[in-house]
């Protein structure tokens, strides 16, 4: 369908003609003529020349007037090329600090703090409005943005190890108001990953007010359950006494 359709050419097929000239004149003769005999493109005489395992001879690669652009393989430029061992001519001119003219006097010097460096401490938004904190430098081969989550982890994260102690494994911090950018302990909240996904399932069906309501009572029953828990740890450590 696609040949009929203009698409995909048809192949040029190779007589026993046009390869016994190939042979015969590859060698010595002018590419770009044969390519006009045979009323081919140049890439697809070097690809049958290739396939054939035919070269250049050495005196029309030698002789000037040719200007010939051989593919890999001619043995084109090999007597130009470096060899094993061979020293640079400007090796050992170059120095450490070099520089022509006034270029020195924009160099980084030993030491030197770029401009745009953020010390450790910084809050920064990432490209999905999370905010982030840099609590280490980034190592050498590391990016040195916020896309570096080992020098930027999610400042929610940080701020609720700090208040709270470490994160469990498949659990999130989210915010209770569902926006990101106010990142602050009482606007946090700890959820496992099943739980925030019925969550997402629920409230998709619901008024936002409901939503709300809903999501309070939740806040409440484990602050009744958290006290529960207080006293009834009281009351055993008493009677225990």
């Amino acid at each position: 369908m696609s040949k009929s359709r203009g698409i995909i050419k048809n192949r040029q097929v190779w007589t026993s003609a046009e390869e016994v000239y190939l042979r015969e004149h590859y060698g010595d003769g002018s590419t770009k003529k044969i390519a006009e005999h045979l009323n081919r493109t140049l890439l697809k005489i070097y690809a049958k020349a290739r396939k054939l395992k035919l070269a250049k001879t050495s005196e029309y690669i030698q002789d000037p007037k040719n200007k010939c652009h051989l593919f890999k393989g001619h043995g084109f430029g090999v007597a130009s090329q470096f060899k094993k061992g061979q020293v640079p001519a400007n090796k050992g001119l170059r120095r450490p600090g070099y520089a022509p003219g006034r270029m020195k006097e924009g160099q980084f010097k030993k030491g030197q703090v770029p401009q745009n460096h953020l010390p450790i401490g910084t809050l920064q938004q990432d490209n999905y409005g999370y905010w982030r904190i840099k609590v280490r430098e980034p190592l050498p081969g590391e990016a040195t943005g916020t896309g570096n989550t080992k020098s930027w982890p999610l400042y929610n994260r940080w701020l609720w190890e700090q208040h709270k102690g470490p994160i469990p494994p498949t659990h999130l911090v989210i915010f209770k108001d569902g926006k990101r950018e106010h990142c602050v302990i009482e606007n946090l909240e700890l959820l496992s990953m099943a739980d925030n996904a019925r969550r997402n399932k629920m409230w998709g069906r619901l008024p936002q007010e409901l939503a709300e309501v809903i999501q309070l009572q939740g806040v409440l029953k484990r602050k009744i359950r958290s006290l529960s828990g207080k006293e009834q740890d009281q009351r055993s450590s008493g009677s225990s006494v």
